[in-house]
């Protein structure tokens, strides 16, 4: 299936015009508390959504487990959703990639729609096709690959969201222009993020989308390129993982942004990836971001939790390197001891 990006000022009539096309029995809506203030009246010109049953979930996530996934499994029972149906997923990632995950297997899949409301939603867990939910711990252990019918963007939403979620979708943003070329590079690092303008933004995540969008298309299921989009991920998935363990959640944005550090340091030192624009990178990361909790006890935890990560291959742990700004080195390997370094480095530069 080939999925709809829609970029519009006005969702609740993209959404409108969609449902109207794909015309479904029955309709339902999937919000976090958060966004069902805040974002779910922006659509409420959308007539399609007049009756269509709201299911709420609480924000936030560490609610991104199997009792939230089965509460919105529950409610589309109760509701007589059929094949036929459709879930809207308004929210962020945790509610795009929770209830994406809801449909692709209830009845063993029903048609859904993402309306990303944080930037984070809307360059990267509402479009490329990965659902999930947190498991035992660990991010996103238990999924499926499976797109929405139609994704529809709008920076309209963006007005709702606070300075800490805006950065952590912005770190996305900056993954992908690392993996672009220096020009979309050092635009992102010169994007006032304090004060950001809406329709630059807006542009800029336009750009975000194309370069994932084009990754996934070519492959969908994460064989090849597509592991590109990991950069900063394994360490910045174990960063996420122990700050769930500790109770001190952290926004996942600034666990990427932190792992590109990490992953930028082992570049440096296995791959050749010049040192001048690691340093500025890193730089903008350290101004936007600050430094994680952790100290060196810490890095034993943080090495046994990226032993789970989903691109390894035995006992091997596998990272996305660069060797330069869209010069890739999938699947690459480092000693644990480079990986201390690592965290070193993140701490105290």
């Amino acid at each position: 299936m080939s999925q709809q990006i829609r970029f519009t000022p006005s969702p609740a009539a993209e959404l409108d015009s969609l449902l109207g096309k794909l015309n479904p029995d029955r309709v339902f809506v999937l919000t976090d508390t958060t966004t069902h203030a805040l974002c779910l009246p922006l659509l409420k010109e959308c007539a399609a959504l007049h009756d269509a049953p709201c299911i709420t979930i609480e924000a936030g996530d560490v609610h991104k487990h199997l009792g939230s996934l089965t509460s919105v499994w529950s409610a589309l029972c109760d509701g007589r959703a059929t094949r036929h149906s459709l879930l809207v997923n308004l929210g962020g990632g945790m509610v795009t990639d929770l209830g994406g995950f809801a449909a692709a297997t209830f009845k063993r899949g029903i048609r859904f729609i993402n309306v990303p409301t944080t930037l984070l939603g809307m360059v990267d867990a509402a479009v490329g096709g990965k659902t999930g939910i947190n498991f035992n711990g660990l991010k996103n252990e238990i999924g499926a690959f499976r797109e929405a019918d139609a994704v529809v963007v709008s920076t309209a939403f963006l007005r709702t969201l606070d300075s800490g979620n805006l950065r952590s979708g912005y770190a996305e943003m900056l993954k992908h222009s690392l993996l672009e070329n220096r020009e979309v590079w050092s635009a992102h690092l010169k994007f006032n993020l304090g004060n950001p303008d809406l329709a630059t933004l807006q542009e800029l995540v336009r750009l975000s989308i194309e370069v994932k969008t084009r990754i996934v298309t070519e492959d969908p299921c994460e064989k090849g390129i597509r592991k590109a989009l990991n950069l900063g991920h394994t360490a910045g998935h174990a960063l996420e993982s122990l700050a769930l363990e500790k109770e001190k959640p952290v926004l996942h944005g600034f666990a990427v942004a932190w792992g590109i550090v990490c992953e930028l340091f082992m570049s440096c030192a296995e791959a050749g990836f010049p040192e001048e624009v690691m340093r500025q990178t890193v730089g903008f990361i350290r101004e936007t971001y600050g430094v994680p909790d952790i100290t060196c006890k810490d890095y034993d935890r943080l090495y046994a939790l990226m032993l789970h990560d989903k691109k390894n291959v035995g006992n091997d742990i596998r990272f996305t390197l660069l060797s330069d700004i869209g010069t890739l080195r999938l699947d690459s390997l480092a000693p644990q001891s480079l990986v201390f370094e690592s965290f070193d480095f993140l701490r105290e530069g």
